[in-house]
């Protein structure tokens, strides 16, 4: 009975929930924008728009993969979803596997930020309310940005929108990883043959440690950038991005550093779920998510 009652009293916050953020907005979609051309890539991603709000808040999506896959699709429900309720979404794809080693995959996620601001205007969104959103690896990619986008400037410098700032808001990442070494001896327990960190960075520790410190985004924790708000969202079962190493010790270092951050743990749940479908599933670990993610981008964004 006790477990009935709970199941009972999360699906009447959930009604709650959709009741108070109703859908109010039509969605338009557009798919493969190119907002930049890194090394011959055409980079393309796709915009979900509210349609009828002016000056829209918008966030830009970067999808996981373990840097090695992903794509746009990934964000296809919470794109119309959030579009719906009055936020914009520019789901992008970037370079993964080799052509994505770092940094080329961080310069791909600033180039998406500096293109939405620069076409703010036609596109019908505000250029001082953006916000990143990611998982997994994207999560990385999105904290990165948001943190330490005025550090990666050495390329691509001939970009059409490069002197556009790339600053955000807010920040909302589902499991990410925030601390490359811990997720680099994270890994070594579970495929030590084919470290996905190891892969990205393009180094081992014992060969390169200054690039796990500078790739991570824990290390930008600081006082000077603590403007920008987080929201992290990860479970408690999670064995492939370990919660306590990453998203406990990131809130943390963000909390010393008098950053505004919130976190949401969801009981039972692993990792790979950002992108499953779950406006029809009030049980779902994504919808579990919802009102306290709207709430987030209310006071954020």
């Amino acid at each position: 009975m006790p477990a009935i009652a709970s199941v009972m009293a999360a699906l009447a916050i959930l009604l709650a929930a959709g009741q108070a953020f109703a859908t109010e907005y039509e969605v338009t979609s557009k798919s493969g924008i190119v907002y930049a051309d890194h090394d011959g890539t055409k980079l393309v991603g796709d915009l979900y728009l509210p349609k009828g709000r002016a000056k829209a808040p918008v966030l830009v999506a970067i999808p996981g993969g373990g840097w090695q896959a992903g794509n746009s699709r990934f964000y296809w429900y919470w794109g119309l979803f959030l579009a719906r309720n009055g936020y914009a979404v520019f789901a992008i794809d970037y370079r993964v596997g080799r052509a994505g080693a770092y940094p080329a995959a961080v310069y791909d996620a600033k180039a998406a930020v500096q293109f939405v601001r620069a076409n703010a205007a036609d596109f019908d969104i505000d250029p001082d309310r953006i916000g990143l959103i990611g998982a997994s690896s994207g999560g990385h990619l999105a904290a990165l940005t948001a943190l330490a986008g005025d550090q990666y400037t050495s390329a691509y410098r001939d970009d059409a929108n490069a002197a556009i700032p790339a600053n955000v808001k807010a920040v909302v990442v589902f499991y990410g990883v925030f601390d490359m070494l811990a997720q680099w001896t994270h890994e070594q327990t579970m495929h030590p043959h084919d470290n996905l960190v190891e892969k990205f960075l393009g180094a081992s520790p014992m060969q390169n440690r200054h690039i796990y410190f500078e790739a991570s985004p824990i290390s930008y924790t600081t006082v000077d950038h603590n403007q920008v708000r987080f929201l992290l969202i990860h479970g408690t079962d999670d064995d492939v991005v370990d919660p306590a190493s990453q998203s406990g010790a990131f809130m943390t270092a963000l909390g010393q550093a008098g950053f505004y951050v919130r976190r949401v743990v969801i009981p039972g749940a692993g990792h790979f779920w950002a992108s499953d479908p779950f406006e029809s599933e009030p049980r779902s670990y994504n919808a579990l998510t919802v009102p306290r993610l709207l709430r987030f981008l209310e006071s954020s964004l």
